[in-house]
């Protein structure tokens, strides 16, 4: 079928919204029309080369949400009619990742960026002639996608397709990180570095988890007041604003654990995390950086004697299958702020200011939202 997409052609280059042909399913694949999709910073990776990619043009979007339109052969457990949310790490359930419970490290994802379809090494998608890399082999900035169906993951008819979305991404991978891979327990001391569509939830986790304090560090003044509203009960400016303060408010024992959510992750921001990090703690790696930048700043003393823990994480270390419609029923039950963490809806011909806002912080999550017009 003939559709439109976001699609990018070089690195530095805008989204260029233009026809797409889009592919019919093939063995264990479904095609599904997409409600809507997050706007998510690890596309803009994609713009500025930080996220490597077997070659361009890449059609962007992994955090997205729809109705399942078409099955094809050998799929099991969809059909046609059924509401998905997509999973951006692959769930195939059988690998050894799955299999120990480690989902979010299934060996699907191996060729995530390489574009190739999980089913036969094929192209979906193709723009002006040639093969279109799907990000994280979904591309969810188009009112239509062909993928695997260990890439979707099937909700309740019921839940705001809208909203849904975010949990693709976004809410799960913020929220495990506090929840999951930081471990955070009723009590302690939590740090959240940048309150984006990922730390915001990181927030809400560590809120949920019972922190006695989650204390966040972010320097756009909007997000630090919307971050308040989340469940953090601090908020500071920048790590030098922070640090005197935090050692203040636990007596000099520093945080538990601290989670790292900024946007584009530099070096020096281990080392600042692991500064407000006390001893035996743990500090979360949560946000990306440039694939090519291995330089990181940390004191190996300090690293040693206090034993402290680095740890990263992808999608929070959870499972797809499990932890969507978990969060989900946290939605329904008003324990999960969703609603709130869309705070502008863009058409996809509006993208390149969707994320020239994103640059701005005047976001937490924009939200592209399709219509029968992009049908």
């Amino acid at each position: 079928m003939k559709t439109k997409g976001a699609v990018l052609w070089g690195v530095g280059e805008e989204w260029s919204v233009e026809e797409i042909e889009l592919g019919d399913p093939r063995e264990g694949e479904v095609q599904v029309q997409l409600t809507a999709s997050g706007l998510c910073h690890s596309d803009e990776h994609l713009v500025t080369g930080g996220t490597p990619v077997a070659s361009y043009p890449v059609i962007g979007g992994h955090e997205g949400s729809g109705v399942v339109t078409k099955v094809g052969p050998g799929v099991t457990g969809l059909k046609e009619g059924d509401h998905v949310v997509t999973a951006f790490i692959p769930a195939c359930g059988t690998c050894p990742p799955c299999s120990r419970g480690q989902q979010n490290l299934c060996d699907l994802g191996a060729n995530l960026l390489a574009g190739t379809a999980i089913s036969d090494g094929s192209y979906r998608v193709q723009a002006r002639g040639k093969d279109v890399i799907p990000m994280c082999l979904l591309g969810t900035f188009s009112p239509y996608m062909t993928v695997h169906q260990a890439s979707v993951v099937k909700i309740e008819p019921d839940i705001p397709l809208e909203v849904a979305a975010l949990v693709g991404c976004g809410v799960t991978t913020g929220w495990g990180s506090a929840t999951r891979v930081a471990d955070v327990r009723p009590g302690e001391n939590v740090v959240v570095m940048g309150v984006g569509g990922v730390g915001m939830n990181a927030v809400q986790g560590a809120a949920a988890a019972g922190a006695k304090r989650v204390m966040v560090i972010e320097p756009v003044a909007q997000k630090r007041e919307w971050a308040m509203e989340m469940g953090a009960t601090h908020a500071f400016a920048n790590i030098e604003e922070a640090t005197p303060a935090i050692n203040e408010l636990t007596w000099g024992r520093m945080a538990e654990k601290t989670i790292i959510t900024v946007g584009d992750i530099q070096g020096e921001d281990i080392a600042a995390a692991l500064s407000v990090t006390g001893k035996g703690g743990r500090a979360v790696v949560t946000g990306m950086g440039n694939a090519m930048n291995i330089d990181v700043k940390l004191s190996l003393f300090e690293l040693t004697l206090l034993q402290k823990d680095l740890q990263g994480a992808i999608f929070g270390g959870l499972a797809p299958r499990n932890a969507i419609p978990e969060l989900l029923s946290l939605y329904q039950e008003g324990q999960l702020k969703l609603d709130e963490l869309v705070t502008t809806k863009y058409a996809l011909e509006d993208i390149n200011q969707g994320y020239q806002d994103m640059r701005d912080g005047k976001n937490i999550r924009g939200m592209i939202v399709y219509t029968d017009a992009d049908r």
